[in-house]
């Protein structure tokens, strides 16, 4: 039974030595020398005489960040990766939350960590690898971790404006890891395109599937995402079989006419895709040129271990229709709350709740927001059961699988419903000519302002389409046509700054 995902990474240097395991535009780790790193770093952190704390990862997105993880492991702690472009304030508050006393960096980014938290060890990424290994220390270490200590710990954005930092266990790895392989069939045959940054849990299911089936893992350059054509072209030289790209990829891929058509890809198997809303408009044209291929809507907050519900796309959809996000993973279930933690009747909408393995271990150093939202599951009075309320709202359709509706957070009340913002930008998203569209609230003129980018629409013909799609008390008040959408790093659109700007453009 596998304890701790190094057992992944040793099992596939034992097998696989010479074999790629990780590339990126500079540079490529073999499985043997990413374990030898691995063992390099784990000896130098291991000189610090602490165990299962967090050491901050401070690099450039690379192999470098990989073997940075492997040796973190290695010395018995767990890892926090920091972007590189993350703003400074912020990167204060994370690094002042952890309180750790080691950080990994290079010669290129020590000045700028050292401004921010000048009381801090830094460990040079060139110097450590080259370092001697202990090995007889690192396995004393590893026989003091058990499965339930931490991994990583992963900030997302707060509600107060704090980052929220998710801990998670091995042990949660580890079921996500298994569950992947044998749901998608993942072999030492696969290769992955890796599109996530490291410090958003989407990177997880490349990482770790990546080691426990001795594959290749190809960190695909950023340019790339900004160039379809060039994103495509990358696939195909790579030979990649598997990709895990948020939805905004793969629509924009589908929104260049004629991208997938000129340039056929001859390798990619199994697209899978999370982190928001998949419209079945886009969906349907990667179907179209890839009938061949398996596609896969995964869904799951970080507090679950990155995904917690999947569904296998097994059947036609209309352009406006909503997709699935289907089932629980392997030993994982749900519960659906509705508003006075009671079970939501069949088709009834409620919060998504989640128990099973995957559950994360809180929130690092935050005791009371940890407890806000894993609590004892309401509908057992017979024993301790935590459960982890997503604060995403829910319904299970009539074939038994589980339709998303959209953040508790935006439902709001309106000319007396209660209304799903998600829902009105599926309805629209199905409309030809919309590329890209998004809902925000006005709270204090109680209006509902519909964002989009594509054609460019009279708002009177625009509201027509909607009312054959939605009832009349959800069509928008405000309607803006926008050029580019703000995103935030994970490459999700950034409803917070896009209510920024319309309270800034009302303003004015």
């Amino acid at each position: 039974m596998i304890t701790n995902v190094l057992e992944y990474l040793e099992k596939s240097a034992e097998k696989y030595p010479e074999k790629l395991a990780f590339v990126d535009e500079h540079e490529g780790y073999t499985y043997d020398v990413l374990k030898n790193y691995g063992h390099a770093i784990g000896t130098k952190i291991a000189e610090y005489h602490m165990i299962r704390k967090p050491v901050v990862v401070y690099l450039e997105k690379s192999v470098r960040v990989i073997a940075s993880f492997v040796g973190i492991l290695y010395s018995g702690n767990f890892y926090c990766p920091i972007d590189t472009s993350m703003p400074l304030e912020r990167v204060r508050t994370i690094l002042t939350t952890l309180e750790s006393c080691v950080i990994i960096t290079d010669e290129t980014h020590a000045e700028i960590i050292s401004s921010v938290v000048p009381d801090r060890d830094l460990l040079l990424y060139d110097e450590i690898i080259s370092g001697g290994k202990n090995l007889e220390l690192l396995n004393d270490i590893r026989r003091e971790i058990t499965d339930m200590d931490p991994i990583y710990v992963l900030f997302t954005s707060g509600s107060t404006g704090v980052p929220k930092g998710v801990v998670i266990s091995h042990q949660s790895v580890i079921e996500y890891t298994e569950w992947v392989t044998e749901t998608f069939d993942i072999t030492e045959r696969d290769s992955f395109g890796n599109q996530a940054p490291f410090y958003f849990d989407n990177s997880i299911l490349d990482i770790y599937c990546g080691l426990k089936n001795s594959a290749t893992v190809y960190i695909i350059p950023q340019i790339c995402f900004s160039f379809p054509k060039k994103l495509l072209e990358y696939l195909n030289e790579k030979r990649i079989t598997t990709i895990f790209f948020v939805p905004s990829v793969l629509c924009l891929v589908a929104r260049i006419k004629g991208a997938l058509s000129k340039i056929q890809l001859t390798t990619v198997k199994k697209i899978l895709f999370c982190g928001e809303v998949m419209p079945n408009k886009h969906l349907n044209i990667w179907r179209k040129y890839m009938p061949k291929a398996l596609f896969a809507n995964l869904y799951g907050p970080t507090e679950i271990t990155d995904v917690c519900t999947y569904y296998i796309v097994d059947r036609e959809f209309d352009d406006d229709e909503p997709l699935p996000i289907g089932k629980a993973c392997r030993n994982t279930s749900y519960v659906i709350l509705n508003e006075k933690r009671e079970a939501a009747l069949k088709g009834e909408v409620g919060e998504l709740c989640i128990k099973g393995r995957s559950l994360a271990l809180g929130y690092y150093k935050n005791f009371q927001k940890s407890n806000e939202v894993f609590i004892q599951n309401p509908l057992n009075h017979e024993y301790r059961e935590l459960i982890y309320c997503t604060g995403d709202l829910v319904r299970v359709n009539e074939r038994g699988e589980i339709i998303y509706l959209g953040r508790k957070d935006y439902q709001i009340k309106h000319l007396g419903h209660r209304i799903e913002l998600g829902e009105i930008e599926v309805a629209a998203g199905g409309i030809e000519g919309i590329e890209t569209c998004a809902c925000i609230y006005d709270d204090e003129k109680q209006k509902i302002v519909f964002y989009y980018k594509g054609k460019n629409y009279e708002n009177v013909l625009l509201k027509e389409y909607l009312k054959k799609k939605i009832p009349e008390y959800m069509l928008p008040d405000t309607i803006i046509e926008i050029e580019e959408f703000p995103y935030n790093p994970n490459g999700k659109i950034d409803k917070k700054n896009l209510k920024d700007m319309y309270l800034t453009r009302k303003e004015k």
